[in-house]
């Protein structure tokens, strides 16, 4: 066992050696008698709150970093929700975390100090991008109900990848999983992020995307802040679903994607109705399906029994027939029988009548036309002019019948019972 504070050769060098955990006591009163207590700004990266109710996080700048612990007791009077990106200031001590030999900032006090430089970033271009509408709703588009093929857009290294498959191959094993590969973190992948949308809308192979990745500091995130990848987003043919690291993350392609899922697992729910609805609604309508059978059978054989009892045997019911066309036939002989007896009555009466009653019709004539005559010799003029009248006319055969149609000198012709005179006006007088 390694038991000694002097190596075998410091009596000759005269280095003292250190145990290790001693050499990090020494190195952590030093900083205590030196720095301690510290006030530190920079903004905040890769927050964490354990369930436990200690936070964890780094504090950083463009020169460096380093590790921070806030417990509980200290986390409970924080007085806002740190987020990464955001510039606070704290205070606390310096020290050393002895199980792993880091160096470590146990925060005491922690306030706001402004925006961090990424942070300002994300709000400006968040705000111009809403105020081109590009965050409206009214654009954004329903997701399909059972798509054709589901696409993920992610690294293949990605623990999103893994997780996305595992929740689509548990929830909609018969839909297809095309993926298409690209960085999630780094500078060049913003362009790659571009890149495997514009793939996915050309090929035309999937009904919605999946633009997921896990969680992350905010610069870890920050390809998913891209104004690019935003409009790239906007203008894609297929339906994005975004599950960009935790529940408490945003990004911009959050805001820019038709849906938003706190998570890739969420994502991965979103985009597909579970297998088990589709084969309860299948289930369901089959068994509707066949209720109408079974009713539909029902009915056809309670129809085919009333025919059959209704038939019976063939011959009973060709002898029924037979007596219903024996009873028409005797009806049929009765009606005509009846019918010419009828006729023939009819005719007699007319023949034994009719000398009869033309005699008398031929005498009602004979009478009608003597009265008529007898009427007309009476309205004769013959019988006027019997009678010393004269009928007088002028020489066109008109009618006298006033003194003021004649003048004197006028030739007029009066026609008498047996002929006719011609005369002459002399002087025409008003009785």
């Amino acid at each position: 066992m390694f038991d000694s504070t002097v190596a075998p050769d410091s009596r000759d060098s005269g280095i003292k050696v250190w145990p290790v955990g001693s050499l990090l006591k020494a190195i952590a009163d030093a900083l205590e008698a030196r720095f301690n207590p510290v006030a530190v700004q920079g903004e905040i990266s890769g927050f964490s709150r354990a369930a436990s109710g200690h936070c964890y996080f780094s504090l950083k700048d463009e020169q460096g970093q380093i590790r921070c612990a806030m417990f509980r007791r200290a986390a409970s009077m924080l007085d806002f929700a740190p987020r990464d990106g955001q510039l606070v200031e704290l205070r606390g001590r310096l020290g050393v975390y002895e199980p792993r030999g880091e160096l470590q900032l146990v925060v005491e006090s922690l306030r706001q100090a402004g925006q961090g430089i990424l942070f300002e970033q994300f709000l400006k271009l968040k705000v111009r991008l809403q105020a081109e509408g590009l965050f409206d709703t009214g654009r954004k588009r329903t997701l399909p109900l059972m798509p054709k093929a589901i696409g993920v857009v992610t690294s293949l290294g990605a623990a999103a990848l893994h997780d996305v498959v595992s929740a689509l191959q548990r929830r909609a094993p018969h839909i297809a999983v095309v993926i298409y590969p690209a960085s999630v973190q780094g500078a060049q992948a913003a362009g790659e992020l571009r890149l495997a949308l514009f793939k996915a809308g050309q090929r035309d192979e999937v009904g919605v995307l999946l633009l997921v990745r896990g969680g992350g500091a905010m610069e870890d995130l920050w390809a998913f802040n891209d104004e690019q990848l935003a409009r790239a987003i906007v203008a894609s043919p297929v339906p994005v679903i975004t599950g960009v690291g935790h529940e408490t993350d945003f990004t911009i392609a959050d805001f820019c994607a038709d849906v938003r899922a706190p998570t890739p697992t969420a994502a991965a729910e979103l985009s597909a109705q579970p297998q088990d609805v589709w084969l309860g609604v299948l289930g369901l309508i089959s068994a509707r399906l066949e209720e109408g059978a079974d009713r539909q059978l029902l009915a056809s054989s309670q129809r085919l029994d009333l025919a059959a009892a209704r038939f019976g045997r063939p011959s009973h019911f060709v002898t029924r027939q037979q007596a219903r066309l024996a009873a028409h036939a005797q009806d049929l002989r009765h009606a005509s029988h009846s019918g010419v007896s009828r006729w023939g009555a009819y005719l007699q009466a007319l023949e034994s009548g009719l000398p009869k009653a033309s005699t008398s019709a031929l005498q009602k004539k004979q009478w009608q036309l003597a009265s008529a005559h007898a009427r007309l010799e009476l309205l004769n003029p013959k019988l006027v002019l019997k009678r010393g009248y004269a009928w007088l006319a002028d020489t066109e055969g008109h009618g006298i019948v006033s003194v003021r149609q004649t003048q004197t000198g006028q030739s007029v012709r009066a026609t008498l019972v047996d002929g006719e005179v011609d005369l002459n006006v002399a002087a025409p007088r008003l009785i």
